[in-house]
């Protein structure tokens, strides 16, 4: 069945054209912890990346997003960024999902209990 899903969709895995051209023209330089496996082409003129799971490009790391966009030409299993102490760990793009950010007075945020202050009018 994934096999078949494949040739029309394209969020959940790598398309049929995806696969053949890593197959021909891709060499593997590397893998991220989420299992994300990324590659070059030969002459290094294109970059690309084939997800675990779901296609979401917030999953790339900075590190690895850097050596994507040709910002770095070291890969980051080589030479990893320099990451500051108060750096927060990478997140996905969490929109859409239960743990979105909700402002203050937001629908999605849970309801305050109804006080008590004072008595509703009662018609006699």
């Amino acid at each position: 069945m994934k096999k078949i899903l494949q040739y029309f969709i394209w969020w959940q895995d790598q398309t049929i054209g995806t696969r053949v051209f890593t197959w021909r023209k891709g060499v593997k330089v590397g893998e991220d912890e989420q299992g994300n496996v990324f590659y070059k082409s030969r002459d290094d003129k294109k970059r690309w990346v084939i997800y675990n799971g779901d296609v979401e490009a917030s999953r790339v790391t900075p590190d690895w997003h850097g050596w994507l966009h040709h910002t770095y030409d070291e890969l980051p299993t080589e030479a990893p960024l320099v990451h500051k102490p108060w750096e927060k760990p990478h997140q996905p793009n969490l929109t859409g999902t239960p743990a979105a950010y909700a402002p203050p007075g937001s629908m999605r945020r849970a309801k305050p209990a109804i006080k008590a202050d004072y008595d509703a009018w009662q018609p006699e």
